[in-house]
């Protein structure tokens, strides 16, 4: 069905998405490739939220050399108005023959219609090439779109003994630099950075992007059932902060807000903060990707609660022994049938760290 010509052209279009993987949120990362007789004429890139699409942006490159090529996109092209015009009338208006498209458009607004527009007008569309790379790439967007809440990725830092802080609550560093420098780019890719009120009294991180060039800094989450923030944390002097909290404290409620802090009441019955309630909030808010760096509880809490989609492991050359903190508090299990399963991507070294990627299966 697709040529080897078609291959080369999207993994280029892919490669173009790839570059606003830390700027295009709430947006898709989408890229285009326009190509006519053989040659690449036009190419472009979505770079941020309420700019023009890769669609239009590689049509402009391309002007009359546009009529008669193939367009190469990595997501179906829209065909509402949003914050931009439809892409499929600036496909149109320029005479572009063909589409091919690594996948379908999962927005409601679009799933689909885009294609049958296209088609309408006399254009061949063609659909799902590369489209397992094209949906990794826009992950979170996926998960917003088609169930209401962000992906969830959980980074962990651990010994090779599975053990991520000492029992005092030291923690800084078990992995090295390498390691944290890459931990980094995944924050940076995400739309918000997730902790709980523990990590923040042991650690007092700035829970911001800085080993990594990026031009927007990801919001800061804190799941503070009882309000007990330091109002001198470090990670409220700079960036937007929200505070998910399960007590009407006016007086707390306050003060976090004269420090900048967005604070949002969210119980559940057990007087703790409504986990699935929060993450469905934050798909309201239009975050796409949650990066979770937080201690045992949260982490076992999450993972009960099924919200974790990907875990983000590095594991350092070291063994910290068995008092030390694991990574999550989960009951014990009494039968092996009640595992949890992960599916192992990724292994790679980052310095003297091995890093592991897996998506959590149940």
């Amino acid at each position: 069905m697709f040529s080897p010509a078609d291959q080369q052209h999207m993994a280029e279009a892919l490669r173009l998405a790839e570059r606003g993987l830390f700027s295009t949120s709430p947006n898709p990362r989408v890229g285009c490739v326009l190509v006519r007789d053989g040659q690449v004429v036009g190419t472009g890139w979505h770079e941020k939220t309420g700019e023009a699409h890769a669609e239009v942006l590689a049509l402009r490159a391309a002007d009359a050399r546009a009529r008669g090529a193939t367009a190469y996109v990595t997501l179906e092209p829209c065909s509402h108005h949003g914050r931009t015009p439809p892409c499929i009338d600036a496909l149109i208006g320029a005479g572009i023959a063909r589409v091919v498209a690594a996948m379908q458009d999962p927005n409601p607004r679009v799933a689909g219609s885009g294609f049958e527009r296209l088609r309408a007008a006399g254009i061949q569309v063609e659909s799902g090439l590369m489209e397992d790379e094209a949906r990794e790439l826009n992950i979170g967007f996926i998960a917003r779109m088609s169930r209401g809440r962000p992906w969830v990725r959980m980074k962990i830092a651990a010994s090779l003994d599975g053990r991520t802080a000492l029992a005092n609550g030291q923690s800084q560093w078990i992995t090295g630099a390498e390691a944290r420098r890459d931990g980094h780019a995944w924050r940076a890719r995400a739309c918000a950075i997730l902790t709980g009120i523990g990590t923040v009294r042991d650690d007092d991180p700035r829970l911001d992007v800085r080993e990594v060039e990026t031009p927007r800094q990801p919001l800061k989450v804190v799941v503070d059932s009882r309000l007990q923030m330091p109002l001198s944390a470090k990670l409220l002097a700079r960036g937007k902060v929200l505070v998910a909290a399960a007590v009407d404290d006016q007086a707390a409620i306050g003060a976090l807000r004269d420090k900048g802090a967005d604070v949002l009441l969210l119980p559940n019955a057990q007087g703790k903060v409504n986990l699935m309630d929060l993450m469905r909030e934050l798909g309201r808010r239009e975050i796409n990707e949650v990066h979770v760096e937080a201690g045992t509880k949260l982490n076992g809490s999450l993972l009960r609660e099924n919200l974790v989609d990907e875990l983000l492991l590095y594991l350092a050359p070291c063994i910290l022994g068995a008092d030390a903190r694991g990574m999550f508090d989960l009951p014990e299990l009494a039968d092996l049938a009640q595992k949890r399963l992960v599916q192992f991507g990724g292994v790679q070294t980052i310095g003297s760290d091995i890093r592991i990627i897996s998506k959590v299966l149940n």
